[in-house]
């Protein structure tokens, strides 16, 4: 787990000194090494990157390294220092992508049981872009009829455009037209794994730009069951203004 300023896994803050920054955490099940699921993280990391004004402070949380963390925290109630340390990642971010492989047509265990050891409260207000990997598109509403619900029982804000990328989706192919904030995917592609990864990033980086720098979760930075100190209610961006961000992007 490290701090970027670019593609995930550069260490450290290369070029940004936090201050003034925007923070984004990204949160990957991937089980294996090379994943498609840290691949999926990768591309939608780069495209909110396009789409944020200035800055951006990025902290990849990878959950295999801290499988043993997690349960251990289950069961105690204490989070170990790596744990504490990505909880504290994702609880402080001005956004979050998270990504989980499908298992048994749900996100993984290892995946929801992350969440379950984030303080119910510490995400409220959070921009999220939810997203999957899977063998077979049969399994794209994995997106809906489960990480939807679970970042909306939390109170986050789920950006519009959630992406599935199947196995056959890592063969598709899209034209650029730019890479600098307002350019995308070419309209002919609309409906390929990039042009959806483009649009959900534009759709993250809105809501991130709509925030105050440095806005955190109703529970602070702290947002391990069990720990951290509430904040204030008023940290949080109403939702309609956050809703409303998103039409910004012409």
């Amino acid at each position: 787990m490290t701090y970027a300023n670019g593609v995930s896994g550069v260490s450290g803050v290369d070029g940004v000194d936090g201050e003034g920054a925007r923070r984004l955490a990204v949160v990957t099940a991937g089980l294996s090494r090379p994943s498609s699921t840290r691949l999926l993280a990768d591309r939608l990391t780069e495209a909110v990157r396009r789409h944020v004004a200035g800055d951006v402070e990025v902290r990849v949380v990878e959950l295999r390294d801290l499988a043993n963390d997690i349960a251990h925290n289950m069961l105690t109630g204490f989070p170990a220092p790596d744990l504490r340390d990505a909880v504290d990642a994702v609880t402080g971010a001005d956004g979050l992508i998270a990504v989980t492989p499908v298992f048994s047509g749900s996100y993984s265990g290892l995946f929801k049981s992350f969440f379950d050891v984030i303080d119910k409260d510490a995400l409220a207000g959070t921009p999220v872009l939810a997203a999957a990997t899977g063998g077979t598109a049969r399994h794209s509403l994995v997106l809906e009829h489960a990480m939807r619900p679970l970042f909306a029982y939390l109170r986050a804000i789920v950006v519009p455009t959630a992406v599935y990328a199947a196995s056959e989706d890592w063969g598709a192919t899209a034209t650029r037209t730019g890479d600098r904030t307002g350019h995308g995917i070419d309209d002919s592609v609309d409906g390929t794994l990039a042009a959806r990864i483009d649009r959900a990033g534009a759709e993250l980086a809105a809501l991130m730009n709509a925030r105050p720098i440095g806005a955190v979760g109703a529970a602070g930075e702290a947002g391990a069951t069990g720990v951290g100190d509430e904040t204030d209610d008023d940290a949080v961006v109403p939702f309609a203004e956050q809703l409303a961000a998103l039409t910004v992007r012409g």
